[in-house]
């Protein structure tokens, strides 16, 4: 069974800095995000600094002299807490969901007390009555407000420690001149207290924060479901011992004992037995995969019929599987052009709130309104045009996509490549490897007698020719089990041979072949001989995946290396014009060319001599039997033999760019009605909390239509 490498691509910008990950999980925005990795990249020695806003990490790549304390105190410099974290497949729990929920109980109990007592109020209660009801409610205002506003207070106190400010800081402000407000006019015996209105404005807030949570949450839980498939450990034989040990004290060289049943809990190589293994959560194939001596098994497959022994070649994070995680790590927050858009946005949003809050009261002073109305107003006014809608509008939508798109075996490595993949009207593919699963495949097995089958299979496993490989791996799914041959010996350049039942038999390169790498191969007994030849087949479902690509306006074009010869058999099964003898600098002209007249072209490729195009293309799409450094150039790489997962996940892009416009448009209009209305006067505060809270909460549910965009 081949191995599936999936590689993560390095940092271009210094491929010899260091790279260091830290949780921040007191991040919740936009604003947040690009304080980040704005104050970070701006310090001497940070190359980069990149936010994933789901998993309220930042990588950071630096100079090899900084520390980890250096980088922890540079995170705190611009005002967010931070710990290092050794690895991004590690589930990090977060302390500050679990205190949003309690504040959000407390806040949720104590409004609806509050709000009891204001109905009375409302209702005409004067004199005595009332002083007492706004006593009653400010006792259990004040701590409700000192405890469920913790989350607040304390982001906009470590952002203003540091001489900046974030998104908290006027919500914090608009808080307290509420409650001080209401404080003030319950001592000195007026008739209005807004009690009711600073409790209820922390509910919502709290509410939305929690819901923000739960959906980052749910964006996660497809990784998350993914690392749970590794066992938690493995029995290792260790001087003729067996003794268990968990899988993150793995070590490669080791020897595991997996007994059928059991998942393993590192890549490996089978030592010892033969069994099938279910891949279903790896490759979407739902038949098991007959592997024996000699085959890779990956961390998170379950060992279905036999016990084996296994030797460990990677464990922990050097796992297949935890690459997969920290691909879909990394894809959780993409620089598109919409991030950047909301940036901006983020970083104008205190100064220009601040400054309309401010002029809002001024202009209310002078046009006549006492202290309290003014004040009022303008505490309207912060809480109103938080742009929390806006912060959300790309990440949500981006998050929650590349997990559709996971769960289907599609693995994004950067949320903007979405963007692209949806601007994207022309298709260019490989053939070998890409059209083509890029291994030989036996075309005549009905030539093997069922008497032979299993001295093939055993003559087959014993090579390490490909075509050996391939020809073992189909007996293999026949469910023929080896023979047991003796003197087994292979020959460089002619094949392997071995005695069975006392004859010699042997598994070579045809008679009539000029060379081993001929796509044949020749069974040989005393004067029996028995032809195989195979062929690289098309992958399933090509011809239909060009169709669907025409329908979406993408025209598909072959660019191969092979002869034109070669590619017509292709090229009529799937109705795409194909060129031949193609070397990297013609596809790499060619894409340019393209681009010249204005065309953006997907690139899907999967050989070293297609790097340059994957590079060059608006973007790029690689299986994940691709060579290292086409995975390392193409933005997504896609797990399977089925080639419509190009089509399912331009399909997935599209949808995902029309959610982020539609998610633009909610939130600018929000912010288009609700700040004229706040100024105006014609907004309390606990209306501005209801106004700010839905409208990032509609753009939450928006971008959770995308859970199934991956059809």
């Amino acid at each position: 069974m081949a191995s599936l490498p999936v590689t993560l691509m390095p940092d271009p910008i210094a491929p010899d800095a260091a790279h260091s990950l830290f949780a921040v999980p007191d991040m919740h925005c936009a604003g947040c995000i690009a304080k980040v990795e704005r104050g970070l990249t701006a310090l001497p020695g940070i190359h980069a600094a990149r936010v994933n806003y789901s998993a309220r990490r930042v990588a950071i790549t630096h100079d090899p002299a900084m520390t980890l304390p250096d980088l922890r105190a540079a995170i705190a410099g611009i005002g967010f807490a931070a710990e290092p974290l050794a690895d991004p497949t590690i589930a990090v729990e977060n302390a500050q969901d679990k205190r949003l929920l309690r504040a959000l109980a407390v806040a949720g109990f104590a409004s609806m007390n509050i709000m009891l007592l204001s109905v009375s109020i409302w209702s005409g209660a004067v004199g005595a009555t009332r002083e007492l009801f706004h006593w009653l409610s400010a006792l259990i205002a004040l701590p409700t407000v000192a405890y469920a506003g913790q989350p607040f207070f304390r982001s906009a106190f470590a952002a203003l420690r540091v001489g900046r400010t974030n998104m908290d800081v006027p919500i914090s402000i608009g808080v307290l001149l509420a409650t001080g407000m209401s404080l003030y006019e319950t001592i000195t015996g007026g008739n209005h207290a807004w009690f009711d209105g600073a409790v209820m404005l922390l509910t919502f807030l709290l509410a939305g924060r929690c819901l923000d949570a739960m959906m980052r949450g749910r964006a996660r839980d497809g990784v998350a479901a993914l690392l749970r498939q590794t066992a938690p450990g493995a029995y290792v034989i260790e001087a003729g011992q067996r003794r268990w040990v968990e899988a993150r004290a793995l070590v490669p060289g080791m020897m595991m004992q997996v007994a059928a049943g059991e998942r393993f809990a590192a890549d490996g190589e089978i030592r010892e037995g033969k069994s099938s293994v279910d891949l279903a959560f790896l490759t979407g194939e739902s038949r098991p995969v007959a592997v024996g001596v000699g085959d890779g098994v990956h961390a998170g497959a379950l060992n279905m019929d036999g016990p084996l022994n296994v030797v460990v070649r990677a464990a922990g994070a050097d796992t297949l599987i935890a690459d997969i995680a920290r691909m879909m790590d990394a894809a959780g927050q993409g620089k598109s052009r919409y991030v950047r858009i909301a940036d901006r946005a983020a970083r104008l949003y205190a100064p220009a709130v601040h400054l309309l809050a401010a002029l809002s009261f001024a202009g209310w002073m002078i046009a006549g309104a006492g202290v309290h109305q003014a004040l009022l107003i303008a505490t309207a006014v912060l809480l109103i045009t938080c742009p929390c809608a806006l912060g959300l509008a790309v990440p949500a939508a981006q998050v929650v996509a590349c997990g559709a798109l996971m769960r289907r075996g599609i693995l994004v490595k950067d949320g903007s490549a979405l963007e692209r993949l949806a601007e994207a009207d022309r298709a260019m593919f490989d053939k070998t490897g890409t059209l083509t699963l890029g291994r030989p495949m036996p075309e005549n097995l009905d030539a093997l007698p069922a008497d032979v089958r299993p001295v093939v299979l055993a003559l087959a496993r014993a090579s390490r020719h490909p075509l050996s490989a391939a020809l073992a791996e189909a007996l293999q799914r026949e469910g023929v089990m080896a023979a047991t041959l003796s003197d087994l010996r292979e020959e460089a350049g002619v094949g392997v041979s071995a005695l069975w039942q006392g004859r010699p038999v042997s598994l070579a390169r045809p008679a009539n072949a000029g060379n081993w790498t001929s796509l044949a191969t020749e069974y040989r007994e005393g004067d029996r001989h028995i032809l195989l030849t195979f062929a690289d087949m098309l992958r399933p479902d090509a011809a239909a995946t060009a169709a669907a690509l025409r329908t979406l306006g993408l025209d598909p074009i072959i660019a191969s290396g092979d002869r034109p010869q070669a590619l017509h058999e292709v090229a009529m099964a799937t109705g795409m014009l194909a060129t031949g003898h193609m070397s990297p600098q013609a596809k790499l002209a060619m894409i340019e060319r393209l681009k010249a007249q204005g065309h953006r072209v997907l690139m899907v490729g999967d050989g070293l001599n297609d790097g340059p195009a994957l590079a060059a293309g608006h973007v790029s799409l690689a299986p994940s039997s691709a060579s290292d450094a086409s995975q390392l150039a193409a933005d997504v790489v896609f797990l399977g033999d089925s080639l419509s997962s190009v089509a399912v996940a331009v399909r997935a892009a599209r949808r995902t760019l029309a959610i982020v416009r539609q998610n633009f448009m909610l939130a600018v209009g929000y912010n288009l009605l609700a700040v004229p209305l706040a100024i105006a006067g014609l907004v309390t505060p606990l209306v501005a909390a209801l106004a700010m809270s839905g409208s990032s909460l509609i753009v939450i549910a928006n971008a959770l239509r995308l859970r199934r965009a991956a059809r």
